[in-house]
């Protein structure tokens, strides 16, 4: 890295080490990847890791409880399952990161508990992530939805091998409540045994439909419609910042627009959730909806403590440089240490040293060599 001048003979790095122990929680609806992607991260950067997946998707719990003894190293990789109370035990003992993913109030939690070690933390929240559409009705778009909902599912969803049904029992009952929020205009059809509700689009709701308190997790989509993005961009920061912001627009000064008067964890535009396949990007929250960021290189960041290290090299013009620093001070040593504490000048490279060393080596081979012809002239007489 760039030092001062002061410094300008010497080597100033940064080195990437691991944390050490790392508990990685994760969350029941991507189950794999939300385990898999932090995981990866915490591996390249060298740290050992205790892996807690959501007792809300028992199966791949056991998978990964199998997978991951027979390909990890039975020492630095456990997989702990179980719900509330596991987590809780594990949450008392002292690590060295904790990387979380799910509800904004379990959130907190994880926060409070942390903070007995000053263990840091990514938070990989949630909340409600808006879409607004730039110059479309809602009766367009709901009839676009409707023809768009036959193409991928048929006349009876229900029997479609391409739509899921909700987790569990408790989040089923939870998203059939919402379908009292505002009116259906798109779907509204479900069946308890088996735990099925028909895509839905709700129209007419309210700021304070319940619909609107929390995310869904089902294939439901309440609309609220606006009749400006002033209007939009006033309701949306009216609540928590949400973990992505959805805009969809051909216009840039509108995009710009969006860009300046919000704030989210990411934000995608004419498109949803493909910006977590770039990997050059990194994923996370800002508020309630997280705080941390993560995938690709950023997990590696995450995962790591970036140690400083300067390393002097103890040079007869370096000691020169900084004798300034020691008194008895002056106000020319004053403005001494004023002029050389400016950054390095970036024309200035790492080897400069080395070169130096080598300029003041071929400077003393030729005044040696000149003062031996001196001398050996000196010591013999001439002759006419």
């Amino acid at each position: 890295v760039e030092t001062n001048i002061i410094l300008l003979l010497d080597k100033a790095y940064i080195l990437p080490q691991p944390f050490g122990v790392v508990l990685i929680i994760g969350a029941w609806n991507y189950p794999f990847l939300l385990i898999s992607a932090p995981l990866l991260g915490a591996i390249a950067a060298g740290n050992c890791v205790v892996i807690k997946p959501s007792e809300k998707a028992p199966e791949t719990a056991k998978v990964l409880k199998k997978l991951i003894p027979q390909y990890l190293h039975k020492d630095c990789f456990h997989v702990v399952t179980g719900g509330i109370p596991e987590t809780s035990d594990l949450l008392k003992e002292r690590f060295d990161y904790i990387f979380y993913t799910g509800s904004p109030g379990v959130g907190q939690k994880i926060r409070e508990a942390s903070n007995k070690y000053l263990t840091p933390v990514t938070l990989e929240l949630g909340g409600k992530s808006p879409v607004y559409i730039d110059d479309e009705t809602e009766a367009r778009f709901i009839e676009i939805a409707k023809k768009t909902l036959l193409e991928f599912f048929g006349d009876d969803p229900e029997t479609s091998p391409h739509l899921a049904r909700v987790v569990n029992d408790d989040h089923f009952q939870r998203i059939v409540k919402f379908l009292n929020s505002g009116k259906i205009a798109v779907g509204g059809d479900y069946d308890a045994k088996e735990r099925y509700i028909a895509p839905t689009i709700l129209i007419d709701v309210k700021e304070t439909d319940s619909v609107m308190q929390e995310e869904i997790f089902g294939p439901v989509l309440p609309i609220i419609t606006v009749h400006s993005p002033e209007e939009a961009i006033e309701l949306i920061n009216k609540r928590e910042k949400p973990l992505t912001l959805y805009l969809f627009t051909t216009n840039n000064s509108i995009l710009k627009m969006f860009e300046k008067s919000t704030s989210s964890g990411s934000m995608c535009v004419n498109d949803t959730m493909v910006h977590l396949s770039v990997d050059t990007l990194p994923f996370g929250g800002v508020g309630m909806s997280g705080m941390g960021k993560y995938q690709g290189k950023f997990s590696f960041d995450t995962f790591s403590h970036k140690r400083s290290i300067l390393v002097r090299s103890l040079n007869v013009f370096g000691e020169y440089l900084g004798k300034a620093r020691y008194p008895p001070y002056s106000d020319t040593k004053t403005k001494i240490l004023k002029a050389f504490l400016v950054k390095r000048p970036n024309f200035i490279p790492p080897f400069l040293p080395q070169i130096l060393i080598f300029l003041l080596g071929m400077a003393t081979a030729f005044i040696l060599k000149e003062v031996l012809k001196l001398s050996s002239n000196g010591s013999h007489p001439k002759t006419l």
